[in-house]
């Protein structure tokens, strides 16, 4: 019997940006998605900012931007189907956040039967300043298994 497709790409897109009510409301834009590899935006709102001292963005939003984009390049390599979740997510935070968007690009290091995993950049501005980094480790149920 023949291996089902891996998940359509367009499916995935749109999935992500319109059928995650959390994705709707944070405002997320795909930016690029292939095989392995994702870049979504996240436009700045004023209500993500943790510290308006300096101002800076919550790091629980900067690690929700990291898991999300994480597992979305993950799914990419997953057949119709499959299901998705977090085991792990370690966020190092390397600069604060300025109270502006943040862009995340998730590539997949390695994917198995049951596990995959992928490092994540979290950046701003031009040129392009890395403020987090990620790694993120997701279980991957299969279909029928």
């Amino acid at each position: 019997m023949p291996e089902p497709e891996l998940v359509s790409l367009d499916a995935i897109r749109q999935f992500f940006v319109q059928g995650i009510p959390f994705n709707v409301h944070m405002g997320l834009e795909v930016e690029t998605l292939e095989r392995g590899r994702m870049v979504v935006r996240l436009p700045f709102q004023p209500h993500f900012v943790g510290d308006p001292t300096r101002p800076a963005l919550h790091g629980g939003v900067l690690s929700m931007l990291a898991d999300t984009v994480g597992g979305g390049a993950v799914f990419s390599l997953t057949r119709a189907g499959d299901r998705l979740a977090t085991i792990d997510l370690r966020v190092d935070y390397l600069l604060p956040g300025r109270p502006e968007e943040v862009v995340a690009e998730a590539k997949v290091i390695r994917i198995g039967n049951r596990v995959g995993v992928s490092s994540v950049e979290l950046f701003q501005g031009s040129p392009r300043e890395t403020i987090a980094v990620a790694m993120g480790v997701y279980t991957i149920k299969r279909k029928g298994r």
